[in-house]
């Protein structure tokens, strides 16, 4: 019985001057966690806004924004296991054996890192460019240190990771000022081809958006087994090219049904035979 009051008071002496000892730098290491995120957070803020004002590029800004918002955390980490008590020695030799397997649990994480860095050397895009690439297609709303976002046509926010962009190929609509279209339409045999290029060139001249140099082209591409094939090559400010490319079929169309051409569709004749006919 005296064992175990012994043994009892002995526990909780421990217990008690474990938390003097360690109480105070635990609850100094919580502290410091709160208050070291939240800087870290500040500190990134405040630069990207000096950045702003400096006019620096906004993709560079963003990826800037993002690392050292992530260098700023990990220091504020290291600092904290300092305060605890964790002999930087040990700490460094733990983390060189875990950061081997680290590295190769999140070798994709890596080479999205190295893929964002090479993005903004080689710069194939820039925030604001209307880009497809990975299967999808968008305005680049932001580029990360892993991964780049695009928002589509339709609203939707599609995160792309920065190895595969750096790699793969990207297509940009958006580096050069203009953009040439090309349109196939079809008339019937029979119907007069010129009679349908005029209609098609009074479209182009009677839309602002279609550039006059260089000058659209109007040409017979191809006899169909249906239809007769006019292909229509324009340019147009990339800024206008979509609107006008969804708009010229309408305009088209029209155009045809005034000047009385007719548009022809798939027709399939079937003949019939009567086998009991005498």
């Amino acid at each position: 019985m005296m064992l175990l009051e012994i043994s009892v008071e002995a526990l909780l002496e421990a217990a008690g001057n474990f938390l003097t000892e360690y109480g105070l730098r635990f609850l100094g290491a919580v502290i410091l966690l709160i208050i070291g995120l939240w800087l870290s957070g500040k500190a990134s803020r405040i630069v990207y806004g000096m950045m702003e004002k400096r006019e620096v590029e906004p993709s560079l800004r963003s990826f800037l924004k993002s690392l050292i918002g992530a260098l700023l955390r990990i220091l504020v980490i290291i600092t904290i296991f300092t305060l605890v008590g964790v002999p930087m020695t040990s700490f460094i030799a733990i983390l060189g054996a875990a950061g081997l397997a680290v590295g190769l649990a999140l070798s994709g994480t890596l080479q999205n890192f190295a893929g964002g860095v090479l993005l903004l050397i080689i710069k194939p895009f820039k925030v604001g460019d209307f880009i497809e690439a990975q299967g999808f297609m968008g305005t680049v709303k932001d580029i990360q240190i892993f991964h780049t976002v695009l928002q589509t046509i339709d609203n939707v926010i599609v995160t792309v990771p920065n190895g595969g962009l750096s790699t793969g190929s990207v297509i940009n609509y958006s580096i050069n000022p203009t953009r040439r279209g090309q349109w196939v339409f079809g008339i019937a045999y029979g119907d007069s081809v010129e009679t349908a290029k005029k209609a098609i060139r009074g479209v182009l001249d009677n839309d602002p958006r279609v550039l006059k140099d260089p000058e659209p082209m109007i040409f017979l591409s191809k006899l169909n087994d249906s239809s007769v094939d006019i292909t229509v090559r324009a340019w147009a400010n990339a800024v206008d090219f979509w609107p006008f490319s969804f708009a010229i079929h309408e305009k088209v169309y029209d155009a045809f049904q005034e000047a009385g051409i007719n548009i022809p569709f798939p027709q399939m004749d079937v003949h019939l035979h009567n086998k009991n006919k005498s």
